[in-house]
């Protein structure tokens, strides 16, 4: 992670792009929204159900961030009355085992995190 190497700096930068995409991809809903989908492939409100704290705005504007980054894939049902499913791309379906190490060591790290949050605000207090 702490590479200094030339070689291995050029590979670790972080410009703009990266910056962009990895705001859109681990924003605040999208992460959840990919680690369900990579579950099982899901219709709007559906998804909403999953990710109850989600508004209908919000989930609107992570699954175009997610469809236009080509993380999902937004498919028309032919039924009547004709329905969308989301489903997770290939390329989004990569990030499965990120997501779930991320969510995982948030879920492991948490009461230390909260732990140095008390210490810092009971100084700066």
């Amino acid at each position: 992670m702490n590479d200094t190497s030339p070689a291995g700096s050029a590979l670790l930068q972080v410009d703009a792009p990266h910056r962009e995409l990895l705001d859109q991809v681990l924003d605040k809903w999208s992460l959840q929204v990919l680690d369900v989908l990579c579950g099982k492939d899901l219709r709007f409100n559906e998804l909403r159900r999953a990710i109850p704290a989600i508004g209908q705005k919000s989930l609107t504007a992570s699954l175009r961030r997610l469809e236009r980054n080509g993380m999902i894939e937004r498919v028309v049902l032919q039924t009547r009355p004709v329905a969308v499913e989301y489903r997770i791309a290939p390329v989004g379906n990569t990030l499965n085992e990120l997501v779930d190490a991320l969510l995982r060591w948030t879920t492991e790290n948490m009461p230390e995190v909260e732990q140095a949050r008390e210490r810092f605000d009971a100084v700066e207090g």
